[in-house]
C-alpha cells in the first residue's frame, strides 16, 4: 500500500522515544550499579513478524519466546523471560543477561514485542558475577532459565522469582532489576498500542515496512555499493580462554561480495575452547550479529554461513560461554579488517572489545558487597580523524562514577584519565584507553574478563597496533582473565584498557596535531620523536629525525597486530591473511 511519508516519520520518531522512555525508567528504577549507572542493558521493539525495528542499540530476539509460546496463547498483562544461552535462538550471550519480552496488543491481536535485556549482578555459578574465568561447562555459570512466562495476564510468577533469587548472592538487587525491566516494558507495550490505536494497525504496520525497507536501501546504496565484487579473507583471534595456555583463537570471515548480498563464510573459525570464550550464534540463521546495531533492513543483505558444530561460533552445549564477549564483538573486527582489504584500507583501525573488571569481598559492617564495571577503551584512527577516546562498544554503557563508588564500596578511586601513549600511532592516531587507580580500603579479590592483554588492536595502512590492556596490583601484573586475585588493604590496583589502532603511516602526521597530543597528554614527548619524528618545537629537527626514521625502516605493512601476535605464533610476524592480492 502507498505509505504516507509523514506517518512514517512519526512512527518511526515514535519507536525511537519509546525506545528511549523504556531504557530511562529501567536506569531510573533499577537497583544494582551494573544496570542503572553502568547502563549495561537494552531494549528493543519488533513487530508480529519478529523483525527487530529499532536500530540504536542492539536487543535479544523474539524469536525463542513465540517457538515456545505460540502467539495465539498470548494475553494482555503477560510477561516472558529468559536467559539461557543455548535456547535464545543466539540472541542471550551469556548467563547475566536476563531478557524480558511483553507483547504489543491490538483489538485482541499481538502487533507487536517490547524487549529488555541486561547484564545483573549476579545469577549465580561458581563466582561472584556469575562469570567463572576458568569454567569448563555452562553449568558453573549460573542458573539457566529457559523462555518461561514470568507474568500471566497482569500476576507475577512469585515462584519463579524466588528460584532466581535465591539463586544469586545478590538477592535484593536482583528482585529489583527485574521489576524494573517488567514494569519499563510493560509501559513500552502500552505506548506502542496507543501508536496502533491512534493510526490503525494497517497504516502502522504499512509504515514498519516502510522504515525496514528505507534501512535496506540505504544500506545497499551507501556501503555494499563501495565494497567491490569478488572474495576476500581474513581472520582475528582471541587470545586466551581461562582453560588452556595463551594461544591464537581465529575467527575467520570469508567475505564475498556479490551483486545482490555479502556472503560472510566463518569456515576456519578455530574449535571451541575448553574455556569460556565460546557464543552461540548459529540460530535463527544468524540474525543477532546481522542486527548489533542496525534494524531488520540489514538482514537480506548479508548471508551467514556457519561452519559444523564444535567451533568458537558454533559451540556444543554445555560449553561454557559468558566470555563470549572475546568472540562477537571480535568479529565486529574481522568484519572490518576484511573490508579494509576490499576497500584498501578506507576502514577504521581496531577497536576495543570490551572488559569487565571489578573487586568484592565484605565491607565494615561484614556485608558482601560487588564493585563490577565495564570499562572501554579507545577505537581505531580513521581514513579522515583519530579514533575516539575510552569509549564503549556496547551503546550508552559507561564507566561507575568515582564519588558513588567511593561512598558505596570500600575503595577509593585515586586517578581516572587517559593512558598516555595507548593510542596506535599513525597519520590518524587510535584512540586513548583509560588509567584507572583504585586504592583498597578493605582486603578484597580482584576479577576480569579481559583480552588484548596479550595481542593489541591493529592498525591498518602503516598505521601501528595500540597498547594492550594492563592490570597490576602493587607492581605486579595480574592475567586478563581472573576470578579472585588477592587485593589487600592499602593495596593500588591499576588498569590501562586498550589503545585503538593507528591508521597510515605515523610520520606523515601533522607535527602540530602531536605536539597538540604532547600538550594535551595523550603522546608523551618520548614518543613523539620515537613514534611521530617530532621534535616539539623545531620543524627543522623533525624534517632530519623523519628522514632519519625512514631511512632506518623496511616497508610498511597494511596491517600491524603488535608484538603479541609474534610471541603467540611462535615467532611469525604476521598471518598469511594479511598479504594483500
Amino acid at each position: 500500500m502507498t505509505v504516507d511519508p509523514v506517518l512514517v516519520e512519526i512512527v518511526e520518531g515514535t519507536l525511537r522515544a519509546v525506545e528511549a522512555e523504556v531504557e530511562e525508567a529501567i536506569a531510573r528504577t533499577a537497583r544494582s550499579p551494573m544496570i542503572r549507572d553502568a547502563h549495561d542493558f537494552r531494549a528493543g521493539i519488533h513487530d508480529r513478524r519478529l523483525r527487530k525495528l529499532t536500530g540504536r542499540s542492539y536487543s535479544a530476539l523474539v524469536h525463542p519466546i513465540v517457538r515456545d509460546f505460540p502467539v495465539a496463547g498470548m494475553h494482555p498483562g503477560d510477561v516472558f523471560f529468559h536467559n539461557d544461552v543455548y535456547l535464545s535462538e543466539g540472541g542471550i550471550g551469556h548467563l547475566p543477561d536476563l531478557c524480558v519480552t511483553v507483547p504489543v496488543f491490538s483489538e485482541g491481536e499481538v502487533v507487536g514485542f517490547v524487549q529488555a535485556f541486561g547484564h545483573h549482578d549476579d545469577i549465580g555459578g561458581s563466582v561472584p558475577g556469575s562469570m567463572p574465568s576458568s569454567a569448563r561447562s555452562a553449568f558453573e555459570e549460573g542458573l539457566m532459565v529457559p523462555p518461561i512466562k514470568l507474568w500471566d495476564r497482569g500476576v507475577p510468577n512469585e515462584a519463579a522469582l524466588r528460584i532466581m533469587t535465591r539463586n544469586s548472592r545478590m538477592p535484593d538487587s536482583l528482585a529489583g532489576d527485574l521489576d524494573a525491566e517488567c514494569s519499563a516494558c510493560r509501559m513500552g507495550a502500552d505506548r506502542i498500542a496507543e501508536l496502533f490505536a491512534r493510526y490503525g494497525r494497517a497504516d502502522v504496520e504499512a509504515c514498519f515496512d516502510a522504515i525496514v525497507d528505507r534501512t535496506t536501501a540505504v544500506f545497499r546504496d551507501e556501503i555494499l555499493a563501495k565494497i567491490p565484487e569478488g572474495t576476500y579473507v581474513w581472520e582475528d583471534y582471541a587470545e586466551h580462554d581461562g582453560v588452556d595456555p595463551p594461544r591464537l583463537h581465529a575467527q575467520r570471515i570469508t567475505m564475498t561480495r556479490t551483486p545482490e548480498k555479502l556472503v560472510l563464510d566463518f569456515t576456519g573459525t578455530s574449535p571451541q575452547a575448553k574455556g569460556p570464550i565460546n557464543h552461540a550464534a548459529d540460530y535463527a540463521d544468524g540474525n543477532f550479529l546481522k542486527e548489533l546495531d542496525v534494524n531488520e533492513g540489514v538482514v537480506d543483505l548479508l548471508e551467514l554461513r556457519f561452519p559444523p558444530p564444535g567451533t568458537l561460533l558454533t559451540p556444543v552445549f554445555p560449553a561454557p560461554t559468558n566470555a563470549r564477549t572475546f568472540v562477537i564483538l571480535r568479529l565486529l573486527g574481522v568484519l572490518a579488517g576484511v573490508v579494509a582489504k576490499a576497500v584498501d584500507g578506507r576502514m577504521p583501525a581496531d577497536q576495543e572489545t570490551i572488559r569487565y573488571t571489578g573487586v568484592y569481598g565484605t565491607d565494615d559492617r561484614g556485608a558482601f558487597y560487588l564493585m563490577r564495571e565495564v570499562l572501554g577503551g579507545g577505537s581505531g584512527g580513521r581514513w579522515y580523524a583519530d579514533g575516539e577516546d575510552t569509549i564503549h562498544v556496547v551503546p550508552d554503557s559507561r564507566n561507575l562514577p568515582a564519588e558513588f563508588v567511593e561512598s558505596r564500596f570500600p575503595l577509593r578511586v585515586e586517578r581516572l584519565g587517559l593512558a598516555t601513549d595507548s593510542g596506535g600511532p599513525g597519520e590518524f592516531r587510535g584512540g586513548l584507553g583509560y588509567d584507572k587507580q583504585i586504592r583498597m580500603l578493605r582486603d578484597a579479590s580482584f576479577m576480569s574478563i579481559a583480552d588484548r592483554s596479550i595481542l593489541s588492536c591493529w592498525g591498518v595502512r602503516g598505521g601501528r597496533a595500540g597498547a594492550p590492556f594492563v592490570v597490576t596490583i602493587e607492581g605486579r601484573a595480574v592475567e586478563g582473565l581472573c576470578d579472585a586475585e588477592p587485593v589487600r588493604a592499602g593495596e593500588l590496583i591499576r588498569i590501562r584498557t586498550t589503545g585503538g589502532g593507528g591508521w597510515g603511516d605515523p610520520l606523515d602526521r601533522d607535527p602540530a596535531r602531536v605536539e597538540a597530543d604532547v600538550r594535551d597528554g595523550k603522546v608523551s614527548a618520548v614518543a613523539a620523536g620515537r613514534d611521530y619524528g617530532v621534535v616539539p618545537g623545531d620543524p627543522a629537527a623533525t624534517d632530519a629525525l623523519r628522514a632519519r626514521l625512514r631511512a632506518a625502516r623496511g616497508p610498511l605493512a597494511f596491517f600491524d597486530r603488535g608484538p603479541g601476535y609474534a610471541r603467540l605464533s611462535g615467532g611469525v610476524p604476521a598471518p598469511a591473511v594479511d598479504t594483500l592480492p
